[in-house]
């Protein structure tokens, strides 16, 4: 096991919390959740459909129709939407009953981060909920000892300037809950420093004028390329008086579609571990799950969301 996931779920298990994992039916799911109460990572809260209280149904379909209501949602509804155990979970966590909930073994990203978003709220601090990967990358002497944060990589498809810099902050944010470091943020692109134009690049420019507004003490630079970005050696080429000098450990893509490719990449042909999608940026803690995960990322990704709730 690497360091870094021995450490967090060592992390985790200092200061227990519950987390609901809402996808019984799913054997990976099952195999997870006994080993993470069997070595103290986490408390978890297992069931799927059928498994479901009646009351507390009837609580969260109350509690969900006064929160949507406004958007046209009937207690009727409410009641068949609670009934879906992704939904069940998130409102859980809305009132305090559980910690987080972690799923996606059994649901695509988008169902989660639906249920998630409604149920949860966006945290007013930073305005989007937005995603990352955790990467851990071995025999990597770049970012943090090969460790990562990648965002977006799942939610927000073209971000705007602003979106962008929230994405910035946030992740920030969560860089320093996990590993207890002084985050260095790269805006990454295709240029570096003016070494191309575009409207690409203008958005880049005016993200990182916005996440220094916002929070100004954040040690973030851009508009960057990636090896410009990692690489020490290729940054005092490319941009010799940056902030960086070639040291970030997160990175935020411009786009969806960059950082959804990029994290496969690194995740397939370099051998990385890739924990998440983490969602930031909402009221509780949430983690999703590739469809295609192994019960050691579920593991994991139950270990971060727990620590999220610290």
């Amino acid at each position: 096991m690497d360091d870094i996931v021995r450490r967090l779920r060592q992390t985790a298990k200092q200061k227990q919390r519950i987390i609901a994992l809402p996808e019984s039916e799913d054997r990976r799911v099952r195999q997870a959740a006994e080993t993470l109460e069997k070595e103290g990572i986490a408390k978890v809260l297992l069931f799927g459909r059928g498994m479901l209280d009646k009351d507390k149904k009837e609580r969260y379909a109350l509690a969900y129709y006064e929160l949507r209501k406004a958007k046209g949602i009937s207690l009727g509804d409410a009641r068949i939407i609670v009934d879906e155990p992704l939904y069940y979970a998130a409102m859980m966590a809305r009132l305090g009953e559980v910690d987080g909930f972690v799923a996606g073994a059994a649901h695509t990203t988008s169902d989660v981060a639906r249920a998630a978003i409604q149920c949860l709220g966006v945290n007013e601090k930073f305005a989007i909920a937005s995603s990352c990967f955790l990467m851990v990358i071995p025999n990597c002497p770049y970012g943090e000892n090969g460790t990562f944060i990648f965002a977006d990589c799942g939610i927000i498809p073209e971000p705007n300037a602003r979106q962008l810099a929230c994405i910035a902050v946030s992740n920030a944010e969560l860089a320093k809950k996990l590993f207890n470091l002084n985050p260095k943020v790269a805006l990454l692109s295709y240029s570096t420093k003016g070494s191309a134009k575009g409207k690409a690049v203008d958005k880049i420019t005016e993200a990182l004028k916005i996440a220094k507004e916002i929070n100004p003490d954040i040690l973030i630079d851009g508009e960057l390329q990636a090896d410009a970005a990692i690489i020490p050696e290729v940054a005092g080429i490319k941009d010799p008086d940056g902030l960086l000098q070639g040291r970030a450990n997160v990175l935020i893509f411009p786009n969806l579609e960059a950082g959804n490719i990029g994290y496969k990449l690194v995740q397939r042909l370099a051998n990385a571990r890739a924990i998440g999608p983490l969602i930031v940026g909402l009221n509780k803690p949430c983690s999703d799950l590739s469809r295609g995960c192994l019960a050691e990322d579920i593991i994991d990704a139950v270990a971060v969301t727990a620590i999220m709730a610290q």
